[in-house]
C-alpha cells in the first residue's frame, strides 16, 4: 500500500463498488465536485472526520485508516495528543528522522494488535522472524 493516497485509495474504492462519483457523494452527503477534488488530491483542505467514517462505510474501508490518510488524527487520540503534549513533539521528530527507531515502533504496535503483515515480517531481525525457520 505505499505511494497510497487518500485521493486514490476513495477512487479505486468507487470503482470497485460500482459507484459513480455523483452516487457516492449522495450517498456520503459531499458536494460531487468537492469529491471529485479529494479523490484527485486536489482538495484545499480534508474532510472532516464524520465525511471520512460515511466514505469508509459506504465502500468499506478502515476508517481509522482512511482518517489517517488524509492527514488528521482521529478524534479518539486527541485525548493522548493532549495529555502527552510535552513528549509528543520528540517522539514525532525521532519517528521522523530515524527510520530504523519508527519501523521498531511501528513493528512493535503491530505485534501487540496481532496484525504483523508478512511485509513487517520480513522486516524482522532473523531471529525474530518466524519465516526464518528458526
Amino acid at each position: 500500500m505505499q505511494n497510497q493516497t487518500f485521493g486514490r485509495v476513495i477512487r479505486q474504492a468507487r470503482k470497485d463498488k460500482g459507484h459513480s462519483q455523483r452516487s457516492l457523494a449522495v450517498l456520503v452527503k459531499l458536494d460531487f465536485t468537492y469529491l471529485s477534488k479529494l479523490e484527485n488530491d486536489r482538495a484545499d483542505y480534508p474532510p472532516k472526520e464524520e465525511a471520512i467514517k460515511s466514505l469508509a462505510r459506504h465502500l468499506n474501508l478502515d476508517a481509522e485508516r482512511l482518517i489517517c490518510l488524509a492527514g488528521r488524527i482521529p478524534q479518539l487520540y486527541e485525548e493522548v495528543l493532549k495529555n502527552n503534549y510535552d513528549q509528543m513533539p520528540v517522539l514525532l521528530r525521532r519517528l521522523r528522522e530515524n527510520p530504523e527507531f519508527a519501523q521498531k515502533v511501528f513493528l512493535a504496535a503491530m505485534e501487540e494488535d496481532n496484525v504483523v503483515s508478512d511485509q513487517a515480517i520480513s522486516l524482522l531481525p532473523e531471529d525474530r522472524n518466524p519465516a526464518s525457520g528458526q
